[in-house]
């Protein structure tokens, strides 16, 4: 029983040597401990955030630290890579990324813990470069889509169904001919993240993604979510779809669109899931600035998303409208402004505004 701990503290107090001798390497936007045996970077994000909502007999406004994330990315050996991510935003401590990954070739890498979900462009894009304040949007108070709740945003059914995000399992992925093809699959437990399976069953999610131009990916994807439904048992709720992206996050227009549909299986109708269908596109266009100013570049954006909880029930769906604007400070570091604005096919129309900056080192 001691063995394991006074390893620790020796890895411990090693980085800590390291650090006092000089070995330890600063460079922009992370920090490098090495040894010979070992390579850990260490990097982390701070998101600080203002939002409003319209909504009646809600707070109107609050002030929020949405991410706070530490993380440490570490190699054994040209084969045993880790990741290890706690969040300590919004109040509550919890663990994002943690796995470890066994790097074959590039054609091939296994990761075995917690880890994002293969399945649409707009999940597996980092928070620290997400073209929009909030993935799902959201505007407080509003609860009106049947199923995952809140408001109906593409991101808001992926997730909320289980098709995307976090989840504990294994992953095969890989990718052929300098990222001209790119494949990933995964088996998990379809529970999400930092959760114990509630069955015996698993949920399977799956994306393939090629570059047909300069610039432009396309990709497939598809996901098989395991739930137990109060009538009838275990069963699988099925996603799929496909999105694009053009560009990139440097400079210039950049585009990512998608649309997926399947089973909606936290809407039981008469025991049997309805059917959903989501679209997004989001459009951004990045101009640098010269050096020598306190702004590195700024981008308006816009985004366009509309969901639908059950196809069979007219009357139902939504659009989210998000105009946007972003100052880059450095790299990774920067003040974003949103408003969304959600308006039902039937019902009120609500807005929200989101005033986030965002620091990453």
């Amino acid at each position: 029983m001691t063995r394991p701990i006074k390893h620790r503290l020796s890895l411990v107090a090693g980085v800590v040597v390291l650090a006092s001798a000089g070995v330890a390497r600063v460079a922009a936007a992370q920090v490098e401990l090495k040894s010979r045996a070992l390579e850990i970077t260490l990097t982390g994000r701070l998101q600080t955030q203002f939002n409003s909502t319209s909504v009646s007999g809600e707070r109107a406004s609050e002030f929020l630290i949405r991410r706070a994330r530490l993380t440490a990315e570490i190699v054994v050996s040209d084969l045993v890579h880790g990741k290890v991510q706690p969040d300590f935003g919004e109040g509550r401590l919890a663990l994002k990324d943690a796995y470890m990954q066994l790097r074959f070739s590039p054609a091939l890498r296994t990761t075995f813990g917690q880890f994002k979900r293969p399945f649409d462009v707009f999940e597996l894009t980092s928070s620290t470069q997400i073209l929009v304040v909030e993935r799902a949007g959201g505007v407080n108070g509003v609860d009106t889509c049947a199923g995952p709740g809140g408001l109906c945003a593409y991101s808001r059914f992926t997730e909320k169904l289980g098709f995307s995000d976090r989840d504990i399992g294994v992953m095969a992925d890989g990718r052929f001919n300098g990222g001209q093809l790119e494949y990933a699959v995964s088996v998990t437990n379809g529970t999400g993240a930092n959760r114990e399976d509630e069955n015996g069953s698993r949920s399977f999610s799956g994306r393939v993604a090629v570059v047909p131009l300069r610039g432009l990916r396309v990709a497939a994807n598809a996901g098989a979510h395991d739930f137990t439904n109060p009538a009838t048992g275990d069963e699988y709720a099925v996603a799929f779809g496909g999105d694009v992206e053009y560009g990139n996050f440097n400079e210039g227009l950049h585009v990512q669109a998608g649309l997926t549909t399947g089973d909606n299986w936290l809407n039981l109708v008469a025991t049997d899931p309805t059917r959903f269908v989501t679209t997004q596109g989001i459009v951004t266009y990045k101009l640098p600035l010269t050096a020598g100013g306190y702004l590195s570049g700024i981008e308006p954006l816009f985004r366009v998303s509309w969901g639908d909880p059950d196809r069979a029930t007219p009357g139902d769906a939504g659009w989210l409208l998000t105009p946007g604007f972003v100052a880059h400070i450095v790299g990774r570091n920067k003040i974003a402004a949103n408003v969304d604005i959600w308006s039902p096919a039937s019902g009120d129309t609500e807005w929200s505004l989101k005033v986030q900056a965002g620091m990453h080192f």
